[in-house]
């Protein structure tokens, strides 16, 4: 990849849980094309990954959510993870900051259970998504159009459905990442 996002920061915003593959691939996706990661959560210290059921490696966190300010970050990105995506979707703190990105149009990639954060923040309502299976109840009662594609973008919204995505996923994350800020996703569109 080219370092055609240098100068951007993401943040990237999980929990212990979190699917390893759907925390560090796109991480190095993102820092291959030149931005700057920063591991936001709900919690200091270690977030424990796992590798479905199993216990996978543990990551730093760089920020508290309550301290870090959406406005210094050009995209977000959710990883998925059943555990993870439950535990995020329920914090206050992590769906305002959430809801902050949506608001603002700027990129968002979400895969496997990370979209449940998508519903409680307002985000999918009138968009076409795709996640893990289990969520396309959840989704179409919030909204939005589910289909079961390896990789769905709407209007800056990156989401897929699982860690084989991961490739298709991690490409376009990176080229909406690029685009920058989707102006038609602005506030009128929650």
């Amino acid at each position: 990849m080219t370092a055609q996002l240098t100068g951007k920061k993401v943040a990237f915003l999980a929990t212990d849980g979190v699917e390893q593959a759907e925390l560090d691939e796109p991480w190095r996706a993102v820092t291959e094309a030149g931005a700057e990661p920063e591991l936001i959560s709900i919690k200091t210290g270690e977030i424990q990954a796992f590798q479905h059921l199993d216990k996978g490696a543990t990551r730093p966190v760089d920020k508290l959510v309550t301290d870090a300010d959406p406005a210094d970050y050009d995209a977000l990105v959710l990883p998925g993870g059943v555990v993870n995506g439950d535990f995020i979707r329920a914090d206050a703190d992590a769906v305002a900051f959430t809801r902050a990105f949506v608001e603002a149009g700027k990129p968002i990639g979400s895969i496997c259970h990370g979209p449940w954060t998508l519903i409680e923040a307002g985000a999918v309502r009138g968009r076409t998504v795709t996640s893990w299976p289990s969520l396309k109840t959840d989704l179409r009662n919030a909204g939005a159009e589910w289909v079961d594609e390896q990789v769905v973008t709407d209007k800056g919204i990156v989401t897929s459905r699982n860690p084989g995505d991961l490739p298709a996923f991690n490409a376009k994350l990176v080229e909406e990442i690029a685009e920058g800020i989707h102006r038609s996703r602005q506030k009128a569109s929650i």
